[in-house]
């Protein structure tokens, strides 16, 4: 039974107003769930995604008061989005152009044209030409960026490690991923592809190894974990049992209400997610208006006056 990709990235923001401004009216994603983190209500999690909220297209946010990430070995240090083509990857090179973000231009890595940048608050980011490969998510027609051109959904995480060896095995041995390339990209460093069926769009891990760099510290502008996709409760059953025999210390199965999830800590200390595509984000809120007002889940929604009462309102309904 294998897994079917990324299904979603969750960063840290300490800003999430500008947050919302910036992958909503900038990078043109759609907010697709405004609620909070269910182990620490105070906290927004801001989900970001296609029209639909499509596992695979889902970079989403913890809005913790705290400090800025540093990347270093056991960090997951960028996220690279897709987007269909190379003509719109020349127009997002012009378009962060004009709207003054700082970028790499078109770059080669491993066969694939992207574009690096950074969020305000210093998340590492990158657009992928996906070569107009299947299975991408729906634009979304309220976005300020051409559906043409529109950002399709996760096509890769990079993870920094100390030592290569241990990951490789958990990705290799135990998640099914294979070793398709490596190359050196610095004094005492490499960088090792790993790819999930043949690879592509949503189905590669890039992993650095920087073994005498200072150790990664999360904060605001970093990713807090990365989940894979599975179908349904059967098939994350199967993947619990299949880590704990190798060893590894897997969660409960966790009742996230949008979807159910396991946890494991990879060596090293990355934290990785197994996430079930369903029942997905019209749970609770009809499509048209996803996003727009806070959404708890039915656990929590005794309790929506304390939360409310805790958290700093954000604007989140989409600009005319």
């Amino acid at each position: 039974m294998k897994l079917n990709g990324l299904h979603h990235v969750t960063a840290v923001t300490a800003k999430a107003q500008e947050n919302f401004r910036f992958y909503t009216r900038t990078l043109g994603m759609r907010l697709v769930k405004k609620t909070v983190n269910q182990d620490d209500v105070s906290a927004y999690h801001l989900f970001y995604a296609d029209k639909l909220g499509s596992p695979g297209t889902d970079l989403t946010f913890f809005d913790w008061a705290i400090g800025p990430n540093r990347n270093g070995p056991g960090s997951i240090a960028s996220t690279a989005l897709r987007v269909p083509g190379r003509t719109a990857l020349e127009w997002w090179a012009e378009y962060l152009t004009g709207q003054g973000i700082d970028h790499s231009g078109l770059v080669d890595f491993h066969g694939h044209e992207l574009i690096e940048f950074a969020d305000p608050e210093g998340q590492r980011l990158a657009l992928v030409n996906d070569d107009g490969a299947p299975d991408g998510g729906i634009p979304w027609e309220s976005s300020p960026t051409p559906a043409e051109y529109a950002i399709r959904g996760l096509y890769a995480s990079t993870l920094i490690v100390g030592q290569l060896e241990p990951t490789e095995r958990v990705l290799t041995e135990v998640m099914g991923y294979e070793r398709a390339a490596e190359y050196k990209t610095g004094t005492n460093e490499r960088t090792v592809v790993y790819e999930l069926s043949g690879g592509g769009a949503g189905k590669e891990i890039w992993v650095v190894e920087q073994p005498e760099r200072p150790r990664g510290q999360l904060g605001a502008g970093g990713v807090h974990h990365i989940a894979f996709r599975v179908a349904d409760g059967q098939a994350q059953r199967y993947w619990r049992e299949r880590l704990t025999a190798y060893g590894l210390g897997v969660s409960d199965f966790i009742d996230r209400f949008y979807f159910q999830s396991i946890y494991f800590r990879i060596p090293g200390g990355i934290l990785f997610e197994i996430a079930t595509d369903g029942p997905g984000f019209t749970a609770d809120e009809d499509l048209e208006t996803l996003g727009e007002q806070l959404a708890l889940p039915p656990f929590l929604e005794p309790h929506r006056a304390s939360i409310e009462a805790g958290l700093k309102p954000i604007e989140t309904v989409p600009a005319a």
